[in-house]
């Protein structure tokens, strides 16, 4: 069973000079609550290529503590990320294995680091001992692994045990100010090894439900004393920047000393946990110190078109990647979204076909519009269902007749059910892997035509142009189509095209600027109206199927049937609102600028 917790902490350089100032009154706190030491040994999992690295992503096997076991970090914001937590086992889960799936791909996962980190931690409280974050001071030792091997002597590729220090003396031990050797084991195999880093560091973890704002203030008193925030994202980053291949060594007798190596901790008093670090001290709260912030660097104009659509699909790429575990573990939105991604690389594919020769592109389109359809079902589903409920819900209780709020929940259910298993088999199939590992390809060798080479305007402008000349026909037919399923199956086909040219005006946006960017939101306000005309579409036969189903089992179809007719009304609505739509959306001014 896997478990999932909201990290959000800051963290800090220290060494063994470093002083935590006094924090009660701060924002609340009233206490520090000593918890005491334990230590942690983990062994951090990536690609040869560090892949989950490249993204922020840490997967490890730890140790120690009170959550031993396999733990998944995935970011969610700067200072953010949940933590997915399953029970230690020697091999790695095959829930979290799924949950990388999409950045490792075919790559094996090997252990690349291992960390022993010595922590002493302390909880904020208020005056009620109510916990409101929780400070650790770390002491980390780090070896970067190689050839999926531990530095204690095992070989195991997927799971590499976690074999204790053999330790001489204080397991804390570290150099003292006159240089004295350190006290940690060689590791067993010290060719496929770098020599060990050191270093301490602070952590600043609310608890569940926490207030940020409690972060912030301590941000301002850290600062205050000198503290200031870590250069690394995570222990690993900073693991694997100082232990580079350059630093390995078949001699590894010494820890690499780094400047921030600490000093042997102090004693503060009998009750006080030897040799760990000072708790805070009572003294005077220093005055709040603003830390300056670095102004947001927009991102550079596209040079060419090449560079402005690669651009484009890369962003999309990355989307779809970082979407996937998000969709297995069920996260609101995250099925559409993704969803959302493969339309836009098809409709990238398509629309700048000048750009990227489409013998290449159309077989990954027809792999993109088949995982957009296998995602299509749950999505649908989705919708569907949020739609009828909001429509049941207003209607008046005296028009609700019969069970028919517990037939559509068992409708829904049902439709979810099936659907999910459906999508997660996909996502763990061979045919899901073989088209990430197509998109990756294509980033890493472009196929390219002539155009690529020219200033983004031209080319850029003509396709998001060529694709708005498509829809204009396709909404004249749809206007032009008798009531019915003639013209609402016309309507379809326009929403469909006006999306591909809502996307590639959007394409557009970062080369063509404002005539792009308004152009890609008139096309969206088209593209809504017409697609809110075809849910009721779906809406009115989903409801004319509970109104069976409610019939076979004895109940009455009333309710259904008023719903029907509401949507048919609402349908009819949106066909009477199109024309004066169309009629803004394609105003020829912004259809100059983007050069036609």
């Amino acid at each position: 069973m896997a478990d999932t917790v909201r990290e959000i902490e800051r963290k800090y350089e220290a060494d063994g000079s470093t002083e935590l100032p006094d924090l009660t009154g701060v924002a609340g706190v009233a206490a520090l609550a000593d918890q005491g030491t334990v230590v942690l040994s983990a062994t951090y999992y990536d690609t040869p290529d560090q892949r989950l690295a490249a993204d922020g992503i840490t997967l490890r096997r730890r140790t120690g503590g009170g959550d031993a076991g396999w733990h998944l970090k995935l970011p969610v914001a700067p200072g953010v990320r949940d933590e997915v937590r399953m029970p230690l086992a020697e091999r790695l889960p095959r829930k979290l294995a799924a949950l990388v799936r999409s950045r490792v791909r075919s790559a094996p996962l090997t252990p690349v680091a291992h960390l022993r980190t010595r922590r002493t931690l302390w909880v904020l409280e208020t005056a009620g001992g109510e916990p409101l974050a929780e400070v650790a001071v770390d002491d980390v030792v780090a070896h970067r692994l190689g050839d999926g091997v531990s530095p204690y002597g095992t070989g195991e590729a997927t799971c590499a045990a976690d074999v204790a220090y053999e330790i001489h003396g204080d397991a804390a031990d570290v150099a003292d100010a006159d240089g004295a050797e350190e006290a940690e084991r060689r590791p067993a195999q010290p060719d496929r090894v770098t020599t060990g880093v050191r270093w301490r560091e602070i952590e600043v973890e609310l608890v569940a439900n926490g207030d940020a704002g409690l972060l912030d203030a301590v941000d301002e008193v850290f600062a205050a004393a000198g503290i200031r925030p870590a250069g690394s994202a995570s222990k690993l980053a900073r693991a694997l920047a100082e232990t580079t291949d350059a630093g390995r060594t078949t001699d590894a007798k010494t820890i690499k000393k780094t400047d921030g190596a600490a000093k042997k901790p102090t004693r503060t008093n009998a009750k006080t946990a030897e040799q760990h670090p000072k708790k805070p001290k009572a003294s005077e709260q220093s005055k709040k110190a603003k830390q300056s912030k670095k102004p947001k660097t927009a991102p550079p104009t596209p040079r060419t078109a090449g560079d402005a659509v690669l651009a484009y699909i890369r962003e999309q790429v990355r989307t779809l990647v970082e979407l996937d575990p998000a969709v297995r573990r069920d996260l609101p939105d995250s099925v559409h979204q993704m969803r959302v991604a493969t339309r836009r690389l098809r409709s990238a594919f398509r629309s700048y076909s000048t750009v990227l020769d489409r013998s290449v592109t159309d077989p990954i389109g027809d792999e993109l519009k088949w995982l957009a359809g296998e995602l299509g079902v749950d999505r649908d589903r989705e919708v569907l269902a949020a739609r009828l409920r909001a429509g049941l819900a207003d209607l008046p209780r005296e028009l609700r007749l019969g069970p028919v709020a517990a037939r559509l929940r068992l409708w829904s259910q049902r439709r979810r059910l099936g659907s999910r298993q459906t999508l997660l088999a996909v996502l763990d199939g061979a045919r899901h892997l073989t088209l990430l590992e197509s998109l990756h390809a294509l980033l890493a060798d472009p196929p390219l035509r002539p155009a690529a080479a020219r200033p983004p305007a031209r080319p850029m402008g003509k396709a998001v142009l060529k694709d708005y000349r498509r829809l204009a026909g396709r909404v004249a037919d749809a206007l032009a189509a008798p009531a019915g399923p003639e013209r609402d199956e016309a309507l379809h086909s326009a929403r469909k095209a006006a999306k591909r040219v809502r996307y590639a005006a959007e394409a557009a946006g970062p080369a063509l600027g404002g005539p792009a960017k308004k152009f890609a939101k008139r096309m969206k306000r088209v593209q809504q109206l017409l697609g809110d005309h075809q849910d009721s579409v779906l809406a009115r036969e989903a409801l004319r199927d509970l109104a069976v189903q409610a019939h076979g089992a004895g109940e009455g179809g009333f309710s259904f049937g008023l719903l029907y007719g509401r949507e048919e009304a609402a349908a009819a609505a949106r066909e009477r609102e199109l024309p004066e739509v169309w009629r803004k959306a394609s105003r020829p001014g912004l259809r100059r600028k983007l050069g036609g």
